[in-house]
């Protein structure tokens, strides 16, 4: 390792370590979860898992599909700086010799298995899925046993297997060729064995999912509201790599193709902005509030690509809250910057009201469907002197500042005076210390507040202006 690369892994954590005591000094408000991307270089098809032991427990494709690894921290940002287990590498012929592939890590009936795709030493591209199995309690140690392959309702190929239990029946999802790469789903009678036939649920119909190549593979299962949401990956794993999203009522007949619908249009797309390119192939995983649903995915950050994709080593894990609509549907929102994950800032006393922008000018309102509008990094000063500033999540470089004492989202031009209008001293909630205020830097006494849901930065004389100035993370 380079002294230069070291420098890249390691000036992200101090700067977590320095803004984290901003966020934690005299108030309660850290709770929300904020992560530094990316999480772990180079490992594409992340699956993270939190177990009952309160470790997370983390595997991915290595970009020489060769070998199955795993790592696991009591924190996902640990796993950043966890140490990686080899647990098993591919065969030297026959079958489970190329092209290991999206492993994903699952515990049942008390037992860990891995599921994960692989192709033969005589023709890499006959991709199938394979089983492993583990009985020790923690899965880094112990045996792992080949429980072979797992057998669909077609010899063809297939990957990207996922599994979820619903009802008291546990199911299988994954992708498979025939002819173009869909999405099915069987039940199980045990952990490594379908009950047969499968049911298609999804093929690639609409242009996001057919550029490149005509691609609905995957799936990833999250339960919420009264209904299964399943994001999946389409199209080549490029730029144009995207995940859409099926959705079915939980009491729905899940082997039913008529349970499922397929949203339109694609959930999360590259971003130019945020320089995020080709993010796909996620998992969902809980944060460490025992709240907060993180989604999971690579990306990498530049767009174009020398040769072919599949063997470009820069898919990056990355990690991000997903937030929710009032209608109980999940909001991907955008690929977010890499650094340090952006928060939103519900107001204190209207809690369905965030801070926006729209048309540049900051204000509150509720049921933001476009997430990015009210996501901001709270990031050091940048008048410094033990500050924050807020940065625009989809306008990077862009900061909340006061003009006129208005709030706006405004380009930083580097002038001492936008420094100034820019930064913030962070206080304990004026109205609830769980919460947080944000004093003007160049006029002391002067804090964000919320009045006929826009945006200043005034003087406070009364219990309704302190509600109005405080401030919770989300």
């Amino acid at each position: 390792m380079t002294s230069s690369s070291f420098a890249k892994q390691f000036v992200p954590a101090l700067f977590v370590v320095s803004l984290g005591l901003l966020l934690t000094a005299g108030t309660a408000g850290a709770a929300a979860p904020q992560y530094t991307n990316p999480l772990i270089q180079q490992r594409a098809d992340p699956h993270i898992y939190k177990h009952t032991d309160g470790y997370y427990y983390f595997t991915a494709s290595v970009p020489e599909y060769d070998r199955i690894i795993l790592r696991r921290a009591k924190t996902i940002q640990g796993l950043a700086t966890a140490s990686e287990t080899v647990i098993w590498r591919k065969h030297a012929s026959g079958e489970m010799a190329a092209h290991i592939w999206a492993p994903e890590i699952h515990f049942i009936n008390g037992k860990w298995y891995i599921y994960f795709a692989a192709g033969a030493s005589n023709d890499i591209w006959r991709i199938r899925i394979y089983a492993l199995e583990n009985a020790s309690a923690n899965p880094l140690s112990g045996t792992w046993t080949e429980k072979g392959r797992v057998y669909t309702h077609v010899d063809s190929f297939a990957l990207d297997a996922t599994t979820f239990e619903h009802n008291g029946q546990r199911y299988m999802l994954w992708a498979q060729k025939d002819p173009e790469s869909n999405l099915y789903i069987a039940k199980m009678s045990s952990p490594t064995t379908l009950i047969l036939p499968a049911v298609l649920i999804a093929k690639p119909q609409y242009s996001w999912e057919t550029q490149g190549f005509w691609v609905n593979e995957g799936p990833a299962v999250i339960k919420r509201n009264g209904k299964i949401f399943v994001a999946y990956s389409a199209s080549k794993t490029d730029d144009r790599y995207c995940l859409g999203l099926l959705t079915a009522s939980a009491n729905s007949d899940l082997l039913n193709p008529a349970s499922w619908t397929k949203s339109p249009n694609p959930v999360f797309t590259s971003n130019e902005k945020t320089s995020q390119y080709g993010p796909g192939h996620n998992s969902f995983v809980v944060a460490e509030d025992g709240q907060s649903d993180i989604l999971v995915h690579h990306a990498r950050n530049y767009k174009t690509i020398v040769g072919d994709p599949l063997y470009d080593p820069n898919r990056h894990t990355r990690v991000q809250k997903l937030y929710w609509n009032a209608d109980g549907t999940p909001n991907f929102g955008i690929p977010v910057a890499e650094g340090v994950t952006p928060f939103r800032f519900k107001s204190h006393n209207l809690p369905s009201y965030v801070i926006r922008h729209w048309e540049y000018r900051a204000k509150l309102e509720t049921n933001v469907s476009n997430l990015g509008d009210s996501q901001f990094r709270l990031v050091p000063g940048l008048a410094g002197s033990g500050t924050v500033s807020f940065e625009s999540a989809n306008f990077p470089g862009y900061y909340l500042r006061h003009k006129n004492f208005e709030l706006w989202v405004e380009k930083s031009d580097g002038s001492t005076s936008f420094k100034n209008d820019a930064s913030f001293h962070q206080r304990a909630g004026l109205a609830d210390s769980s919460g947080l205020s944000f004093e003007s830097y160049n006029y002391p006494g002067r804090y964000i507040r919320h009045y006929d849901y826009l945006l200043y930065v005034q003087t406070l004389s009364t219990t309704t202006d302190r509600s109005d100035a405080t401030f919770h993370l989300d």
